[in-house]
């Protein structure tokens, strides 16, 4: 029986299919090595835990979250609905280009240190180090949710 793809071709299929299941997955170019806002935080130095819910009525609860600049804080993000939510922290630039791949790639899954996603029920978490004053907004990016509200700012004095 003659194969129906050469082996070149093949191999040249399979690594077209795996690059296309990466960006799906939410590996996208312009990686975010550097972040303006702070860094992923080390376990050992948490100063504190934040208990955040994600819900179908499109709200984070709290919504508006106080740290002191150098803080390192434990976000416990919780999926308390009936649908996937995830939890990015980021730049309103940041947010802004996420939401728009969200859109292109709506299945996304996140494996990065500022964002998480979560299925119902699920709860996972980000550690994370401030290391600027300011406001730094948080949002689920799900396809729908941005819009209708689903978003908080992390307040850093």
């Amino acid at each position: 029986m003659k194969p129906i793809l050469s082996k070149p071709t093949a191999v040249l299929l399979a690594g077209c299919l795996a690059a296309g299941a990466a960006l799906a997955s939410g590996t996208h170019s312009g990686g975010h090595e550097h972040y303006s806002y702070g860094a992923p935080g080390v376990a050992a130095k948490v100063t504190r835990t934040i208990e955040v819910e994600a819900a179908d009525t499109m709200r984070f609860t709290p919504a508006t979250i106080a740290v002191k600049k150098g803080e390192t804080i434990r976000f416990v993000i919780r999926n308390v609905g009936a649908v996937a939510h995830e939890f990015s922290l980021g730049t309103q630039k940041e947010l802004d280009e996420h939401y728009e791949v969200m859109k292109k790639y709506p299945n996304m899954e996140h494996d990065e240190p500022n964002k998480i996603s979560l299925q119902p029920g699920a709860q996972g978490e980000i550690i994370w180090r401030f290391s600027k004053s300011g406001n730094v907004p948080f949002a689920c990016l799900h396809v729908g949710h941005y819009d209708a509200g689903m978003k908080g700012v992390v307040k850093v004095k």
